[in-house]
């Protein structure tokens, strides 16, 4: 398999759920432990109900059903795991390779944040949705951050 292909199907595999990709890649102890982590956060924010209840269109009802506490843990196990999935699939040699996964960690943690209370066009999108939008000026401000910090570099 080529690298391109391996880093591809690691960061698949680790959104599908984090750990799959380190188990995937031979690193097992890590990859469950990331898995317990995923299953512990999910259950105790109550976040399946959450995204069962947005996928059915009961946005209100998710955002009563999630616990903020537990939930702003979730973006950053997630992000962290994809970053580590593509870091050993081959990844993330250059120089701040990392900043994509570390600030849309940072904005869909400040996503859930005002997720209960933030419409988009007027449009109220609740735990689920309206934090997954955020991803988008995560992944821009991170791949912008990394081309302004890799210019300065040199």
């Amino acid at each position: 398999m080529e690298k391109k292909d391996k880093i591809i199907e690691s960061i698949l595999w680790s959104i599908a759920l984090p750990g799959f990709s380190q188990i995937l890649n031979g690193q097992l102890l890590k990859g469950f432990a990331f898995i317990g982590l995923e299953i512990l956060i999910n259950v105790m924010a109550n976040f399946n109900e959450a995204i069962r209840l947005s996928f059915i269109g009961n946005i209100e009802g998710a955002v009563s059903q999630a616990n903020y506490q537990w939930l702003m843990f979730y973006p950053c196990l997630y992000f962290f795991a994809m970053w580590d999935a593509f870091r050993d699939a081959g990844g993330g040699k250059n120089s701040f390779s990392y900043l994509p996964f570390a600030s849309s960690a940072l904005l869909v943690t400040v996503g859930i944040m005002y997720s209960a209370e933030t419409r988009v066009f007027g449009i109220f999108l609740g735990t689920v949705w309206f934090p997954m939008l955020c991803v988008i000026p995560g992944l821009v401000l991170g791949f912008s951050l990394k081309k302004i910090l890799t210019l300065i570099q040199g």
